[in-house]
């Protein structure tokens, strides 16, 4: 798409660069900056067009993509923040069996010094 937008660009900035030179000879010298700036106006306003055109088109082709990304990555998001809060959770009952076991008091009785 950006090459045939280029493409275009280029064909009508030859084309009216090849007018203004046409005109220019067929006009006074005074006459021919004015015709060469309106000339690059045109070609401005052309591309500028162009560019938005294609802008446009391209935004419109993308939206599925780019919803289709947004959408898997909040599944992703959820289910990381998920498989945290798992792992979390197993992490803290596992430490509370651990101190329990390693604080528990023995039964036997404490050996003298």
């Amino acid at each position: 798409m950006k090459a045939n937008f280029l493409q275009a660009a280029m064909a009508a900035t030859l084309a009216l660069a090849w007018a203004a030179a046409t005109h220019a000879q067929s006009t006074p010298a005074s006459d021919t900056k004015t015709v060469i700036k309106e000339d690059a106006k045109t070609v401005g306003h052309a591309v500028a067009h162009s560019a938005r055109t294609v802008g446009h088109t391209v935004a419109e082709k993308t939206k599925p993509a780019r919803d289709t990304i947004r959408d898997d990555s909040k599944k992703a998001g959820h289910a990381v923040a998920h498989s945290a809060k798992a792992v979390g959770k197993t992490v803290k009952d596992s430490a509370g069996k651990v101190k329990a076991t390693v604080t528990r008091k023995s039964d036997e009785p404490q050996p003298k010094d």
